[in-house]
């Protein structure tokens, strides 16, 4: 549940925190693991099947069983024996697993977050009333576009996509929501496809007072649903804003919905591992064939080359050439898509074509002022080019939209704050569980060396190897779009104090 944390013998679990704490000392556990421990620990004394256990930790992703069994070692490696001998976490063969220990539920509100100075909403995942695990990506789906719609609309405050979804499938209060998200209204509904046909329940509400401002019911053919959506929009724009108010420019819809269930599902697989990376690879494929004029899964694609660069650590250039093909075609097809052009911008930076990348940048906001990455992305960017307190101005704005975001919007923080050359706070962001085993580890060695502390530095310099074993400093130097030699230089003194190679 939202807001509860989790007390058993000396721990203490805060699952929307993303900590453990034995005796007030945090422990070092990977996201996999507090999402399996969240879940055993909040049925404590239930038996759970291997497959739920498998997809609270791998939502939407098909893996082996083997890497479950490898989690739980883990955990009863890092939890130890219970009070009373017995291992916290018992087998139940061919079955699943039970959580023995006695659990204590901690109230652990959220700190409210004050309202923007316009109508602000968030849109709560859309239920699937179908039972049907197969349309839970259209339910998804239907919800993500909404919340799209919406951002596009200038006289709007909009939560991004991943902190809405921190909401999904959790009985909460509107109130309590709205309260955590910084916002003064809520869309929430269902839907249901079956037939050719799709059935659609939406309602608005008022947060504040709990009054639902509008609520209608849609029951349409499957063909409709794009037309649906924009009704939608309408209809809240309308609710909120009044009828006098521009029309965003027409968005580039998939003309084949075979296409548009692929993407959603790929989508879900963007910001995770690289065998998830791999399935995004061959699901957006597909789209595309399907639909060589959806801008959207060129899009997708085009990060998804990027991020394989990433993750594989291998040679460069293949990968940024594909990625920003990809990304320019996106924009070809869709010159209104904000998150085309963001992408496209920040892989232009990468080109060292500045000028372009900031022209694209600059119209992504335009179009879409409420698009949390795209202000991620440009503080990434104006960090390397010096505007280090314009880049944290940005990354705090990505922040306020998307509350709950992925894991490279604590890196970009941390960087900014290393750059910034507060160190205490960078420090205190990379170590959190969101980001701690990524390639940002690189900047905690960093801000542990520039404060003296050589030994923590120099481990974290070799943790970061191990993930990381052909990383040079000079390279990483050549390649990042860096436009001012003082930020240049303040990272590699870093990196070079903490035992990172030349």
């Amino acid at each position: 549940m939202q807001g509860t944390r989790f007390a058993f013998g000396p721990f203490v679990l805060d699952p929307d925190a993303g900590t453990l704490i034995r005796n007030d000392e945090p422990v070092a556990v990977g996201h996999r693991g507090l999402r399996l421990l969240a879940a055993l620990v909040g049925r404590s004394g239930e038996i759970l099947g291997k497959a739920e256990l498998m997809d609270a930790a791998w939502p939407g992703t098909a893996v082996e069983e083997g890497n479950l069994t490898v989690q739980i070692a883990q955990l009863r490696k890092l939890l130890g024996a219970a009070p009373d001998g017995i291992e916290w976490i018992l087998t139940v063969p061919r079955v699943g697993y039970r959580f023995t220990g006695a659990v204590e539920r901690l109230s652990a509100k959220r700190k409210s977050l004050p309202l923007p100075d316009k109508p602000s909403i968030s849109v709560l995942p859309f239920v699937n009333v179908g039972n049907d695990a197969d349309q839970e990506a259209f339910a998804d789906g239907l919800t993500e576009d909404l919340i799209t719609d919406l951002s596009r609309n200038a006289g709007l405050f909009v939560i991004a996509r991943n902190s809405s979804f921190a909401y999904k499938g959790r009985a909460m209060d509107v109130r309590q929501i709205a309260e955590e998200l910084g916002v003064r209204y809520l869309l929430e509904g269902s839907a249901r496809r079956a037939a050719g046909r799709v059935r659609i329940n939406a309602q608005l509400v008022d947060a504040a007072s709990g009054e639902h401002l509008w609520a209608e019911r849609f029951d349409r053919s499957l063909e409709d649903i794009f037309a649906v959506q924009d009704e939608v929009t309408a209809q809240i724009v309308e609710a909120l804003l009044g009828r006098l108010r521009p029309t965003p420019l027409a968005r580039n819809r998939p003309k084949n919905l075979e296409a548009y269930d692929l993407c959603v599902r790929a989508r879900r697989l963007m910001d995770d591992s690289p065998q998830a990376a791999q399935e995004a690879h061959l699901l957006l494929t597909r789209a595309i064939s399907l639909d060589p004029e959806y801008a959207e899964a060129h899009r997708w694609l085009a990060m998804n080359h990027w991020m394989g660069r990433v993750h594989s650590g291998g040679p460069a250039e293949p990968a940024r050439k594909a990625a920003l093909e990809l990304a320019r075609k996106a924009v070809m097809i869709d010159a209104n898509d904000a998150g085309c052009r963001w992408v496209l911008a920040y892989l232009l930076a990468y080109e060292r074509n500045f000028a372009a990348a900031d022209a694209e940048f600059a119209r992504a906001i335009e179009l879409d002022p409420n698009e949390a990455d795209t202000w991620a992305a440009l503080s990434d960017i104006a960090v390397l080019a010096g505007r280090i307190e314009q880049g944290l101005d940005h990354i705090r704005k990505a922040f306020r939209l998307n509350p709950f975001p992925a894991s490279w919007y604590y890196l970009t923080l941390g960087q900014a704050q290393y750059a910034a050359g507060d160190y205490e706070s960078a420090i205190e962001t990379l170590r959190r569980d969101e980001t701690y085993r990524t390639s940002s580890r690189r900047f905690l060695a960093a801000s542990l060396a520039q404060l003296g502390q050589l030994d923590e530095a120099r481990a974290e310099a070799e943790l970061f190897l191990v993930g990381n074993p052909d990383y040079t400093t000079s390279h990483w130097a050549e390649t990042e779009p860096f436009r001012d030699e003082a930020t240049l230089g303040h990272f590699v003194e870093g990196f070079r104090k903490a035992g990172l190679p030349d």
